[in-house]
């Protein structure tokens, strides 16, 4: 069998320069299927939040019904819906008429017991707004040369934001 000498080495520099980029293409099309799914998980939770929330207007009370809603209840709501995001990363404020409430990060908000939507706005019809950025960190930060460990330094904050009237 004759092997041409000169030839030593080329398949580790086509691999060089086909393969790694190959390799980083389908890396960063996890990373945005990633983002794509973060997204798509707060805004979810942000509707299932409010949602709540809106079900637990003035006329709830009727017949003996105990249906206060607090803010301590729509975070928990929001919470409960948002499987896989971090405490920490999420930021959310509850807006009404009477007001808005930050809740920066979202676990300060765990022990608020506030009405809300506040009683003097709670009327039927009436719009009420949850609105959330989150702290999304990429992992192809991870090969960008000298880029620190996981910092929030490549953190993209993804918004959402949903309104709906108070049904009861």
């Amino acid at each position: 069998m004759f092997v041409d000498r000169s030839k030593k080495g080329s398949a580790l520099i086509e691999f060089t320069l086909v393969g790694l980029p190959i390799m980083f293409l389908l890396l960063a099309t996890f990373e945005m299927a990633r983002g794509m799914w973060t997204y798509h998980t707060l805004a979810h939770a942000l509707r299932r939040g409010l949602r709540s929330a809106v079900v637990h207007g003035q006329s709830c009370g009727a017949n003996n019904n105990n249906c206060t809603w607090t803010v301590a209840d729509v975070v928990q709501a929001v919470r409960q819906a948002g499987v896989g995001l971090d405490p920490q990363r999420l930021n959310l404020t509850l807006v009404s008429d009477a007001g808005s409430i930050a809740c920066n990060p979202v676990a300060s908000c765990t022990g608020n017991t506030s009405l809300w939507p506040p009683a003097n706005v709670n009327a039927p019809g009436r719009r009420v707004t949850l609105s959330a950025t989150y702290g999304f960190q990429s992992a192809m930060l991870l090969f960008w040369p000298g880029a620190p460990a996981m910092s929030m330094a490549g953190t993209w904050n993804l918004p959402a934001e949903t309104t709906q009237a108070i049904q009861f």
